[in-house]
Order: C-alpha cells, then sequence, then structure tokens
C-alpha cells in the first residue's frame, strides 16, 4: 500500500473520531444543561417563594393554627437539638470506627464485615433506618420522643464519617508513620498527633457532609420524634422538627402553611449550602 493511501486511511480515522468525540461533548454538554435548567428552577422556586414567607415572627414564633400567623421557632430549635446531638453522638463513633479500620486492622474478617455492613447502611434508604429506631425504641418506651430522633439521626452520621475517616486515613504517607515510630512514638500517639492531624480537614469536611445530610431527613423523624405544635426542650416528649413540618405544612390546603414550608425550604436550603461550602472551604485551605 502506498504512502498516499495510508495517509488517507488516517485521516479518515482521525475524522471520524473527531466526529465521535465531537458528538460525545454535545450530548454530554446537553445532559448537563438539562441538569442546570432542573437545579436552577428549584432554587429560583426555593429563592423566591421561601424568602417571601421569611420574618421576625418566622423565626420567633410557634407554629400556628390553621390561617393564624406563627413562624417556625420550636421546628428550627427542634432540628438544632437532634441534628446537634446526633452529630456528637455519631461522630466520635465513627472516627474510632475509621481509625480502627485504617491503623488497627485492615484485612481481616472482622475489618471486611464491617465495610461490607456500612455500604449497606450508606446506602439503605433512610427510612429503614426509621423503622428500626420505631421497633426498638419506640414501640418499647411506648411514646415518640426527641431521644429516638437523636438515635435515628445518629445511625445516619456513623456510617458515613466511617467511610470518610477510613479513606482520608489511608491518603496519609506511610513515610510519616515510619518516622514516629522510629522516633519512639507508641502506636496511639501516632494516631493522635501524626495521621488524625494529617487527615484533619477530610474528617472534618466528612462529619460537615453527614450532617448537611441529616438535617433535611424526614422520614426516620416521623417514626421517632413525630413532631410538637408547642415548644419543648424535654427529648423524652414527641419533638417537631423543621423537615417533618415542612412536610405536614406543604401537603396542608391552608395558605399560612403552605408559606411557611417555603419558608422552612429555603431555611434548610441555605443550611446545607452552607455546610456544603464550609467543607470545600476547609478542603480547599488544607490542600
Amino acid at each position: 500500500m502506498s504512502t498516499g493511501a495510508l495517509d488517507s486511511q488516517r485521516a479518515a480515522r482521525y475524522a471520524a473520531r473527531k466526529r465521535v468525540n465531537g458528538i460525545a461533548i454535545a450530548l454530554a454538554m446537553m445532559a448537563m444543561l438539562f441538569g442546570l435548567v432542573w437545579l436552577f428552577w428549584i432554587l429560583f422556586e426555593t429563592i423566591s417563594l421561601g424568602f417571601a414567607g421569611l420574618s421576625f415572627a418566622t423565626l420567633t414564633q410557634m407554629t400556628p393554627p390553621p390561617n393564624e400567623d406563627g413562624g417556625l421557632a420550636n421546628a428550627i430549635y427542634g432540628s438544632a437539638i437532634m441534628v446537634g446531638l446526633a452529630t456528637l453522638v455519631g461522630a466520635p463513633i465513627g472516627i474510632m470506627a475509621g481509625i480502627y479500620l485504617a491503623e488497627f486492622d485492615s484485612k481481616s474478617w472482622l475489618a471486611e464485615t464491617t465495610r461490607f455492613v456500612n455500604d449497606i447502611l450508606l446506602s439503605a434508604p433512610s427510612i429503614v433506618v426509621g423503622l428500626f429506631v420505631y421497633s426498638v425504641v419506640v414501640s418499647r418506651f411506648k411514646t415518640f420522643s426527641g431521644y429516638a430522633g437523636v438515635v435515628a439521626l445518629a445511625l445516619i452520621v456513623i456510617p458515613v464519617v466511617i467511610r470518610t475517616t477510613e479513606d482520608m486515613l489511608r491518603l496519609v504517607p506511610a513515610g510519616l508513620r515510619e518516622a514516629a515510630y522510629a522516633l519512639g512514638a507508641p502506636k496511639w500517639k501516632v494516631i493522635a498527633s501524626i495521621t488524625l492531624k494529617a487527615a484533619r480537614a477530610g474528617v472534618i469536611t466528612g462529619i460537615l457532609l453527614a450532617v448537611a445530610r441529616i438535617a433535611g431527613e424526614t422520614a426516620p423523624l416521623l417514626f421517632t420524634a413525630l413532631s410538637n405544635q408547642f415548644w419543648t426542650s424535654s427529648l423524652s416528649e414527641p419533638m417537631a422538627s423543621l423537615p417533618v413540618t415542612i412536610f405536614k405544612f406543604a401537603m396542608s390546603p391552608y395558605e399560612n402553611w403552605q408559606k411557611l414550608a417555603w419558608a422552612g425550604v429555603f431555611l434548610i436550603t441555605v443550611a446545607v449550602l452552607g455546610l456544603n461550602i464550609l467543607a470545600r472551604v476547609i478542603t480547599r485551605q488544607k490542600s
């Protein structure tokens, strides 16, 4: 075959690859634009309808009866308490389990089983967690409570933090550990002062992402904390939460409740967006 024929074949193959590449890029751009249209549409509706429902009363008054003025103070307080306590309970457990899997026992049957169960919990619907806590806590004590809501949310936090902590610790170079061992540092000291400190930004990011996930969970709280129209500081009683209140008010035919539901959606969206931005800022500063 002559050189000219080979060159023409190469040019034809190059042109074909270029056409295929152009089609692939065009399809990818169309898919991206399709997703962005819905995303910005949702954000526009959330901001326009939610911001219009915000007022000083929204943040300071209790959830009202139908067709009366009120706010979301008890729901905001309940969500903050349950999310905060769930994070305080679940984050240390997840960090310790992640440290065990990454530093002490990474290849045994126990470690593999733990990872398998953790992957199942990560992918399991949150309503399954809510039903489990309902059968273990609520049905046993014969009452819905804030404690049950905290347990359900903590069970969602734990697998996220375990996976993040283990992955971040595995990214720490082995040379840092070896240098510390060469200086005579015990293993617990190496973990506390070297590896965990080096992976601190990633671990904090995982905790913030777990908080962002549980902040908008509705199904687990419907089966555990239920709701409460009044202000309550007792975790042994049913407790209001922002996601459940949004669900209840959005499904109602009353205009004031629907307006408050959009305001609650706006507050949750801003909180989750802020947590995600904070996580990215922490990661970028570390890198």
